[in-house]
């Protein structure tokens, strides 16, 4: 199995950026497409962005697109999430999800999870 750490949360002002990292130990990260989900309090988990395991597709929620840039270094097992321009609303625990085969933006097609980072952001 494939075990995941997040890293790299932390308070920033509405603005700035911040870039989460997800590192993979186990097993390769190549072998599987991972994803950025959030969550913030008293919602529930949503999609952020996907990747695939070439890194050739990716995938953004609506409400992120153009400010975040999900990307991946097969190499040193790791997937990133560079967040700019963030605005309170993107305050939530993030958290990064595998699966093998094909992305998905369902967090119940996921089997592996990092234990979330959290990330706020002041206005």
């Amino acid at each position: 199995q494939v075990q995941l750490v997040e890293s790299g949360g932390g308070l920033v002002q509405a603005g700035g950026s911040l870039r989460l990292s997800c590192a993979a130990s186990r097993r390769a990260i190549s072998a599987y497409a991972v994803a950025w989900f959030r969550q913030a309090p008293g919602k529930e988990r949503e999609f952020v962005s996907a990747i695939s395991t070439s890194g050739t597709i990716t995938y953004y929620a609506d409400s992120v697109k153009g400010r975040f840039t999900i990307s991946r270094d097969n190499a040193k097992n790791t997937v990133y999430l560079q967040m700019n321009s963030l605005k309170p609303e993107d305050t939530a625990v993030y958290y990064c999800a595998a699966r093998r085969d094909t992305t998905s933006q369902a967090p119940a097609a996921y089997s592996y999870w990092g234990q979330g980072t959290q990330v706020t952001v002041s206005s």
